[in-house]
């Protein structure tokens, strides 16, 4: 069976979530881990925003208050753990760090000189449009329309 046939065969997003076992365990590590920690940020971020804004004006601050914004939160980085698990987004991921490691990255010594050529260029650029702009207003300053 090949890995497009398990997919397509997979088990639907609902019943991921409430699976144990790792797909692909050892590909596409580091991208599906930094997803899932990038997911898990997010998910508690959101969950302290929400236990601030709409569930302290209405309960105030009681242990229930915070026992939803851990419960909300606890859900959220549960989800986030199986989607990077769930067939169909393992696979993109996989696919996305094999990619990445087919990308020809630059030296440190080429990154500077590289860095250095943008920020003369931008540099030069915004001096010639500088020097447009003087023109044109010492030219509509001496025709009398600025």
């Amino acid at each position: 069976m090949s890995a497009k046939d398990s997919v397509m065969t997979s088990r639907p997003l609902m019943q991921e979530l409430f699976a144990s076992g790792l797909y692909k365990r050892n590909q596409g590590r580091l991208v599906r881990q930094l997803t899932c920690l990038s997911i898990w940020v997010t998910v508690v971020v959101a969950a302290w925003r929400f236990h601030a804004l709409f569930i302290v004006p209405r309960m105030g601050i009681t242990w229930t208050s915070y026992i939803v914004a851990v419960l909300l939160g606890g859900v959220g980085v549960w989800v986030g753990y199986r989607l990077v698990n769930w067939p169909k987004f393992a696979d993109f991921l996989i696919a996305v760090e094999a990619e990445l490691n087919k990308v020809s990255w630059p030296t440190q010594r080429e990154l500077v000189r590289a860095s250095i050529v943008v920020i003369f260029t931008i540099l030069f650029l915004s001096a010639i449009l500088f020097g447009y702009d003087a023109l044109w207003r010492i030219l509509f300053g001496l025709l009398g329309i600025a």
